[in-house]
């Protein structure tokens, strides 16, 4: 189906709005196109979508009924985000359920691309780091597929996150009681060095990931069998009490069958157990990449609480993706806009002052943001599909 242009984009009323989107006006050029199914035509192009989520995390909206009245109330909203005819309840929901998925995905991983260059890279001596962890989304009783335990439905995020860059990095959902361990080998590219909690101990993927060219930082139940192969030396005023070379596991029941390293520190009178493939490195920046974990356990919480990622406006797996996908591009557009503006990471103080200048805007038109002219040329020949 053909694309058409509609050059008279209502920008004017949002420049700092169209200044935190602009990484992705040019995104979608090459990005697959959003069509309307059957005869119908589409009541809102990806575009509108795009901005209606990214605009429900930034909001912090506290429900999809929220959003579509203040995008039928608000100026700025009615505006700028949605459609010129408006936008029904009924095909809002239906558009958030059914479509879109296959564009954001596309638009999550070359937004996340564009962000670890924009990004500085920080610990790059100790190598490539993602942390992998799991969280726990509370659905409704509605959402069979959300198969938790009796009376309780859940549903589970298995997240990448760059360490590097701290930006999310890739992202699959389950049900709530989906294994968090499958996921890494899913997660981690080669070369790239895996770093996670006791949950993700198994000697035989300690094995697998070896064997794919896969590092990991892991933390071990301190009372796991170790047969020691070669015992390193530890520096006597560091916090590390253990670095040896070992075989992992009771001998022909589960013990690895390929040598890894296990260092073992003491922080704040408690014992870490740490294993890992990396003999590259000291044992103290095993630890510190390790540490360097609960950088994951941070975003979770921020994400959950200032951009209101888990207050759902989907209730189907292919919704409640489309939402995830939202508040992560939503976040990926903030780490690039507090780079840019402030030469800082993403924190609520900024992305308050972001929504303050949005309303000001709003209330006084003529209000611009100096330097900047608003690109849309990119998103304006895409997303009307003609039927």
């Amino acid at each position: 189906m053909p694309h058409t242009f509609h050059p008279q984009k209502k920008d004017k009323n949002g420049p700092s709005f169209s200044q935190l989107c602009q990484p992705i006006d040019g995104i979608m050029a090459d990005g697959p196109p959003l069509t309307a199914r059957g005869n119908r035509p589409l009541q809102m192009t990806f575009e509108q979508q795009l901005k209606s989520l990214i605009f429900f995390h930034l909001e912090e909206h506290t429900s999809g009924r929220h959003l579509l009245q203040v995008l039928e109330e608000d100026d700025f909203a009615r505006e700028v985000i949605a459609p010129p005819e408006g936008i029904q309840k009924s095909s809002y929901f239906e558009a958030i359920n059914s479509r879109g998925l296959e564009q954001l995905v596309y638009v999550f991983k070359r937004l996340q691309e564009q962000a670890a260059k924009t990004l500085p890279k920080e610990h790059a001596a100790l190598g490539d780091l993602v942390a992998i962890d799991g969280s726990l989304i509370d659905a409704v009783l509605s959402m069979s597929w959300a198969d938790y335990r009796k009376g309780a439905k859940k549903a589970k995020v298995h997240l990448g996150f760059d360490l590097n860059h701290s930006i999310p990095a890739k992202i699959f959902l389950t049900d709530g009681k989906g294994d968090e361990r499958p996921f890494v080998s899913k997660i981690l590219s080669p070369g790239q060095t895996g770093v996670m909690d006791r949950y993700y101990q198994c000697h035989k993927n300690f094995d697998l990931w070896q064997t794919q060219g896969k590092h990991f930082v892991c933390r071990i139940k301190a009372g796991t069998k170790k047969t020691v192969l070669n015992n390193h030396a530890v520096k006597p005023d560091s916090p590390v009490f253990y670095d040896a070379v070992v075989l992992l596991g009771t001998p022909r029941i589960n013990q690895t069958q390929k040598e890894l390293r296990v260092v073992g520190y003491r922080v704040d009178r408690v014992e870490y157990w740490v294993a890992t493939d990396r003999h590259d490195l000291s044992a103290e920046d095993v630890a510190m990449i390790y540490k360097l974990r609960w950088d994951i356990e941070n975003f979770f919480g921020w994400w959950k609480s200032h951009l209101k990622v888990y207050h759902l406006i989907a209730r189907s797996r292919y919704g409640l993706m489309v939402q995830i996908l939202g508040g992560l591009i939503t976040y990926l557009l903030l780490a690039i806009y507090c780079r840019k503006h402030h030469q800082e990471k993403v924190s609520i103080k900024r992305v308050r002052e972001l929504q303050i200048k949005i309303h000001n805007e709003a209330r006084n038109p003529e209000i611009s943001t100096p330097g900047f002219q608003g690109s849309h040329e990119h998103w304006d020949c895409h997303l009307y599909a003609k039927t």
